[in-house]
C-alpha cells in the first residue's frame, strides 16, 4: 500500500474529514436508474439515452454533482451492455453540464443458474469478460467509474465479481486513468478493496461507496454503516447509501458520520411512505434539504474534483 494513504501525517484526510476550503460540502451522487425494474414500477424511470442525461442535467440543477450511469435497451428497457448507448447518454451531458459522470461496470456480473442443468447458465444471465465489462470506460474516459469488488447473492440471483475478474477490471480501470469507485456490499469486500490498493490496481486516493440495504448484503443501519466506515484506510473518500425505505435514513447517517450521499431511481422510488418521487431531481432536492438541514451544502461539480482529488 503506498505510504501516503496510511502515514500519519502525510497530509490526506483521514475518512470522514474534509478539507478545509470544502469541510462543508458534501457530494451528492445521482444513481439515475440502475438495472432493476422498468416504467411498470415508475412510470418517470428513465430508459432512453436522451431520459438518462436529461434527468442526470435536471438533478444536476437541483444540487447532484456526480451521475452514476447505467444503461438499458430502450425497447425493452431491460439492462443493456451496448457501448452506443453509453456514448449517447455521456455525449448528451458533457455537451449540456460539468457534473462528474461516474459509469458502471456492473453490468455484465449476473448469473442466473438453470436447475435443469448444473454446468450451465439460465435465462437472465449476463455473465461477461472483464473487458467487456469496462469496454465503455476504456472508450469514453469518465473521470469515474463503479467497480463492485466482491460477490453477493443479489434476489435471486448471483453478482459475480471473482478476484481475477476485479484484479483485471481495476488494472484496465487504471491504465484508462479513470478513477474507480470501490463499491462494497458486506465487510468481507472491504478486505479485498484494501487488496486492490495494496496491490497498486487502485492508486491516488482512494474513493469508497458503501452500499447497504441490498437484498443479502449488509443491512441498512446507524450500526452497519459505522462498521463498514471503520476499516476505511487512511485518507479514502467515502459515500454511503441505504435502498427503499432506508435511502433517507442513511443518506442522514453518512452525513453525521462524514461521508458523501447517493440518492437517485437506482435505489429507491419514494420521498416518504406511500408518496413516490415525480423524477430523480425531487429526490436530491429532499437530500439538499437533508444536507441543510444538518448546516451542510452540495458540493458543485467543480468542488467535487477538488474533494475526490481529480483537479
Amino acid at each position: 500500500m503506498p505510504d501516503t494513504l496510511t502515514r500519519p501525517g502525510s497530509g490526506i484526510r483521514e475518512p470522514g474529514k474534509a478539507e478545509n476550503m470544502n469541510e462543508n460540502k458534501t457530494i451528492i451522487t445521482l444513481a439515475v436508474t440502475g438495472s432493476i425494474g422498468d416504467k411498470s414500477k415508475h412510470p418517470a424511470l428513465p430508459v432512453t439515452p436522451r431520459e438518462i442525461a436529461e434527468s442526470a442535467l435536471d438533478a444536476c440543477s437541483a444540487g447532484a454533482s456526480v451521475v452514476h450511469i447505467h444503461v438499458r435497451d430502450p425497447k425493452t428497457a431491460e439492462p443493456s451492455m451496448s457501448f452506443e448507448l453509453y456514448e449517447e447518454a455521456v455525449q448528451r451531458i458533457r455537451e449540456s453540464s460539468d457534473m462528474l459522470i461516474n459509469l458502471t461496470t456492473g453490468a455484465g456480473a449476473r448469473i442466473v443458474p438453470d436447475n435443469a442443468d448444473p454446468m450451465g447458465l439460465g435465462p437472465g444471465t449476463t455473465w461477461s469478460t472483464p473487458e467487456k465489462r469496462t469496454e465503455h470506460v476504456v472508450k469514453l474516459k469518465p473521470e469515474l467509474c463503479s467497480l463492485d469488488v466482491g460477490s453477493i447473492n443479489f434476489g435471486p440471483r448471483v453478482f459475480a465479481n471473482p478476484l481475477p475478474h476485479v484484479e483485471e477490471m481495476a488494472a484496465r480501470i487504471k491504465k484508462a486513468g479513470v478513477r474507480p469507485e470501490l463499491e462494497v456490499f458486506d465487510l468481507g469486500h472491504m478486505e479485498i478493496a484494501k487488496h486492490l490498493i495494496e496491490k497498486g490496481l487502485v492508486e491516488g486516493l482512494p474513493v469508497f461507496q458503501l452500499c447497504l440495504g441490498i437484498q443479502w448484503g449488509i443491512p441498512a443501519t446507524s450500526k452497519n454503516m459505522l462498521l463498514m466506515r471503520e476499516p476505511l484506510p487512511s485518507g479514502a473518500i467515502w459515500g454511503g447509501f441505504g435502498v427503499g425505505s432506508a435511502s433517507f435514513p442513511m443518506i442522514a447517517q453518512s452525513i453525521l458520520l462524514g461521508g458523501n450521499v447517493r440518492v437517485g431511481f437506482e435505489d429507491n422510488f419514494y420521498l416518504n411512505s406511500g408518496t413516490p418521487a415525480k423524477n430523480n431531481a425531487q429526490l436530491v432536492e429532499k437530500t439538499v434539504a437533508i444536507l441543510r438541514a444538518l448546516d451542510k451544502e452540495p458540493a458543485s461539480p467543480d468542488e467535487a474534483r477538488e474533494m475526490l482529488g481529480l483537479k
